[in-house]
């Protein structure tokens, strides 16, 4: 018996060494086996390693490769499968250390080795909650721990409608069904999160909601009320039934939204709006890189926030170099809670992108429609419950958007002999994502202006939530509250919120930075000015040294609040700095000790600011699913570090209180809201004075005829 020794190499390194055994009598049948052999494991070795080159910027999103890296990685530890009970919840890729990221991100050409590669894990294993951290240059798992704390992981695709198809099978929930006169094949069922009212101990259970279809697809808007349905999701198994009362059901008539099925009249008549670029667009995607006109920054996925930004730099002329604004951005939650305290409904109290995944729900775009013609679109990747990848195509969309406005202008008119104007476009570019979350459509974007602003917007839109009454008139209201509005037959819109709080790692110039609360304060006129004038307003500077003193509910006094670098300053000796333009501020109305307040108090203040640390990414904690509200942004800042001249994160929280109305129903159109973050003595002068107006190219113009 002879040994034969070979390399596997790949450019001069060498991979591996391998022994295969050759027996001393071999004919020339073994030996075309032997070569054989030696040659289909060279090539499948070489492949393998090639298919895991680590993508080239540390942000980039986790590949479909490496998701599968990670299963077979975990599937050595803990065998998944269907009887051995462990799933994977959430994969998405494991923080780098900041500094290495910015170290390879300056050097020239990346030469500067980027951080470690690694997945993190959270599973669900025989009943509890297993945190994994895969590393992906070892191949191997370099942490792991079981969860102690309270809460517990995001829900997959897989076993809600595992649930829901469960609850289907019911025998008690089908004899409701019959008893009621309803068609069992004309039902549907869907998924909510229980939340946490005071419970020592909490199972991961959800309750599941029957609606009825029969003639609609508008699922939302004819719900079958009077009916508990609670299923445990680690045994699978419906723990709680209760059927109470057999409620209205509102028709069906009305709620049709598809326009092949719409009947005329049509209206109103739109002309077509193009945005024409006949040299392609502005921008260029070296892989998830965007570049366009003076911004440069990255674009990932991720399967809890969705769409995610990270080092956003613009350029500087009078320095030419570019300068960092924003590290890092992102939803970090979205807080929905429904104001009818009874029973079908005191439970709805939603932490969407922890309890669904804002990137699970995320929906892929129509080219055309949910972004213009002029769009370029990214694919989002995660992992099911089983580890396999899942892919959500056309998931991001990137434009420039010329809808009309202006950069800046000025007519001088003052000049004798003279009348000068000048005026720019504002093109901006856009970012942009849409998570469907149940009955609700959100729009995400973020807005890129070559004036150095970013505005952050969230749209809302989709269906309401409603509830049957019997009621189909305001006149016919017997009881002292219906939670909401009669939006159509026999239809009550509930009243609710939507708080979308967005995570903002912002690096002004760099990473010390400070922030500051500019109160405008009301003075008198001294006399020692010899005018009429009797007040006028000027600022007092207020630099928030601890967390406390950067906590801010808008609209209590008039301030601006800048983000500062107290390390870098102006020619004429001023910080460089950015500031928040918030949008309308709305605040939560619920009490403090309300048990769906007590999970959601970051949402007890529209701002806050705390050091930066990896570990607090997700304001609703970790573990958003019957979270107990003791790991959430409102307990990190009870802390109350110092924020003075440190890495420090912001969040900002979107607020909207949604009374419905008639115009919301059947579909509700967009309510959009957000706010904007502008350069504040970040530059010498104004950045885009020197733009140079742009060829806004027209359409030909097609001869008009009278509408039908």
């Amino acid at each position: 018996m002879y040994t034969c020794v070979f390399h596997v190499q790949n450019k001069g390194k060498i991979l591996a060494i391998c022994n295969i055994e050759i027996p001393t009598q071999s004919n020339h049948k073994s030996m075309a086996q032997v070569h054989f052999t030696i040659f289909l494991f060279s090539s499948i070795f070489v492949i393998s390693s090639s298919s895991f080159i680590p993508p080239p910027h540390p942000f980039d999103p986790l590949t479909e490769t490496e998701l599968k890296l990670v299963r077979t990685i975990i599937n050595k530890s803990y065998p998944i499968g269907h009887n051995h009970k462990f799933t994977f919840q959430y994969v998405g890729l494991n923080e780098p250390d900041k500094s290495l990221v910015l170290s390879w991100h300056s050097s020239p050409g990346h030469n500067v080795k980027p951080p470690p590669r690694q997945a993190f894990v959270i599973a669900r294993d025989k009943g509890k909650s297993r945190e994994i951290v895969v590393d992906f240059s070892t191949r191997a798992i370099v942490s792991n721990k079981i969860h102690v704390g309270n809460g517990n992981p995001k829900l997959t695709i897989d076993e809600q409608q595992a649930a829901t198809a469960l609850v289907l099978k019911f025998k008690p929930f089908c004899d409701s069904i019959v008893k009621r006169g309803l068609n069992l094949s004309e039902v549907v069922v869907t998924s909510s999160t229980m939340g946490w009212f005071g419970e020592k101990k909490t199972k991961r259970s959800i309750r599941t909601i029957p609606f009825y279809l029969n003639g609609s697809v508008n699922t939302y808007l004819r719900p079958i009320e009077g009916m508990t349905i609670i299923v445990n999701l680690d045994h699978m198994k419906v723990v709680e039934f209760k059927d109470r009362f057999t409620g209205p059901m509102p028709k069906a008539d009305g709620r049709e939204y598809r326009i092949s099925n719409l009947k005329p009249p049509f209206g109103p008549s739109l002309r077509s709006a193009v945005f024409y670029q006949p040299d392609g667009p502005g921008f260029k995607i070296d892989g998830h890189v965007v570049r366009w006109a003076n911004w440069e920054f990255h674009m990932s996925f991720d399967v809890r926030a969705g769409l995610v930004i990270s080092l956003a730099s613009i350029f500087d002329m009078d320095m030419n170099k570019y300068r960092q604004v924003l590290y890092k951005g992102h939803l970090s939650e979205m807080f929905v809670p429904y104001m009818d305290p009874n029973d079908d409904w005191y439970f709805i109290s939603y932490l969407d992108c922890g309890e669904f995944g804002c990137g699970q729900s995320a929906v892929s775009l129509e080219p055309y429609t949910d972004c213009p013609p002029n769009a370029a679109f990214m694919d989002g990747v995660f992992a099911g419950q089983d580890g396999t990848p899942t892919k959500v195509s056309n998931v991001m969309c990137i434009f420039e958007k010329y809808a009309g406005d202006i950069m800046w202008r000025h007519t001088e008119a003052e000049v004798p002999g003279l009348k000068i104007t000048e005026v720019r476009p504002d093109v901006s570019l856009v970012a942009r994502m849409v998570t469907t979350v149940g009955n609700y459509d959100y729009i995400i974007e973020y807005e890129f202006k070559p004036s150095g602003s970013i505005k952050m917007g969230v749209g809302l839109t989709g269906v309401l939530e409603v509830k049957p009454v019997e009621y189909v008139h305001t006149s016919e209201i017997k009881e002292d509250d219906i939670y909401g509005t009669i939006v159509a037959d026999n239809t009550v819109g509930v009243n609710h919120d939507h708080f979308v709080t967005f995570r903002l790692d912002l690096d002004i110039d760099g990473t010390d930075n400070s922030f500051v609360r500019n109160e405008l304060v009301t003075k008198r006129t001294p006399k020692s000015v010899n005018t009429p004038r009797k007040s006028y307003w000027t600022t007092k500077r207020n630099i928030a040294k601890t967390e406390a003193e950067a906590r801010v509910k808008l609209g209590l006094r008039a301030e601006e609040l800048v983000v500062v670098n107290p390390n870098k300053k102006t020619k004429h000796g001023n910080e460089v700095g950015y500031r928040l333009l918030p949008g309308p501020a709305s605040s939560s109305l619920l009490t403090q000790d309300d048990y769906p307040q007590i999970r959601a108090a970051f949402t007890n203040y529209n701002v806050w600011i705390t050091p930066y640390n990896k570990s607090e990414v997700w304001t609703s904690g970790l573990y958003a699913d019957r979270s107990q509200g003791d790991d959430t942004l409102a307990v990190w800042s009870q802390r109350d570090r110092e924020i003075e001249k440190k890495d420090i994160v912001m969040w900002y929280t979107v607020g909207f209180h949604h009374v419905p109305c008639q115009e919301d129903f059947p579909t509700m159109p967009t309510m959009f809201g957000g706010f904007e973050l502008r350069p504040t003595n970040f530059f010498e002068q104004n950045p885009v004075l020197k733009a140079k107006p742009i060829n806004l190219t027209t359409i030909p113009k097609c001869t008009t005829k009278k509408n039908d």
